[in-house]
């Protein structure tokens, strides 16, 4: 059976015999080095004879009354040294990180989403945060965490099975709307199959229609002269009185409160969506992820959700 050596345990084992070395090399005698270290005379000697075993050099010039080192000993002490320096400077910047909110996140949500609702809330995390920069990646596409470098995403819909940390956050609530303007002159829709009589906006991801899947009823209404693949191009086009949205309700919930857009069909709606946080497990996460994960949930978990102002009256 082949060895194969514990390579962690050795590299360790190396930088202690570099750490001792450095120690001798300053004080100049291993009796010194045992008494400020704590260990043998002979465990300080066995150490730097590792380290020259390794080598196959001299480090040190041993007579009967005194270790000097040599010429390779004075140039390989002062490399370690650098050496130990950047890992001091390596754990001072770690133990920064823990102790401190600090650092850059990078987090992933979908557009409609994080257009509307998350990147205005991100400002306030910034501010209350300021040595910690945030990048926001916008896209409906499902993103993996690990290999993509994401700190945290946004999903939206039932998770698959994950080794990532689920938080819930409010429910996604689809909401149809259209401008006063629109159904005075085209009138107010009642049920489903009324929409086939109306303009119905169309929302239209990487080229294909997505049906209206309202509440029991499974349907494609018909062809708008208005397609688009992106949220915010639908809700202007409802406000400017072109046809019916179905959009997210945080997309359209200042519309609906300002009376620019009128509610439809609430009764119909489908269930809203779970929408949840997500991130990888960390048994040691640092301030930044801390913080921000108890933003979010302050912010859009359900407590948030009941605090938000009363819905606008549906048309009638």
């Amino acid at each position: 059976m082949t060895f194969i050596p514990n390579y962690g345990f050795l590299i360790m084992d190396r930088l202690r015999s570099m750490e001792v070395f450095v120690a001798v090399a300053n004080a100049g005698s291993f009796a010194a080095v045992s008494e400020s270290l704590g260990m043998s005379a002979v465990m300080v000697g066995k150490h730097v004879r590792q380290l020259e075993q390794r080598l196959g050099i001299s480090l040190i010039s041993r007579t009967t009354r005194r270790q000097s080192l040599t010429e390779a000993g004075r140039a390989y002490a002062e490399r370690c040294r650098l050496i130990l320096a950047e890992i001091r400077a390596a754990e001072s910047g770690a133990e920064a990180l823990r102790s401190a909110p600090r650092g850059s996140l990078r987090i992933s949500a979908p557009v409609s989403f994080g257009t509307q609702r998350l990147a205005p809330a991100i400002t306030e995390y910034l501010a209350a945060y300021p040595e910690v920069g945030v990048d926001l990646n916008l896209s409906d596409r499902v993103v993996d965490l690990v290999e993509e470098g994401f700190d945290a995403a946004v999903r939206i819909g039932d998770l698959q099975d994950s080794t990532m940390v689920a938080r819930p956050l409010m429910p996604y609530q689809m909401v149809m709307c259209a401008s006063p303007e629109y159904l005075s002159k085209a009138g107010v829709p009642r049920r489903p199959a009324d929409l086939a009589r109306h303009q119905c906006l169309d929302f239209s991801p990487h080229g294909r229609r997505v049906h209206w899947n309202l509440k029991g009823i499974e349907g494609e209404f018909p062809a708008s002269r208005f397609r688009s693949n992106n949220g915010q191009a639908l809700r202007m086009a409802a406000i400017a009185g072109h046809g019916i949205a179905m959009q997210p309700e945080m997309l359209l919930r200042e519309d609906i409160d300002a009376g620019r857009l009128v509610v439809l069909m609430p009764d119909y709606l489908p269930e809203p969506r779970p929408m949840s946080l997500i991130y990888r497990r960390d048994h040691q996460p640092t301030p930044k992820m801390q913080t921000f994960i108890a933003f979010m949930l302050e912010r859009f978990g359900h407590q948030a959700q009941r605090t938000r102002p009363a819905r606008a009256k549906r048309a009638r």
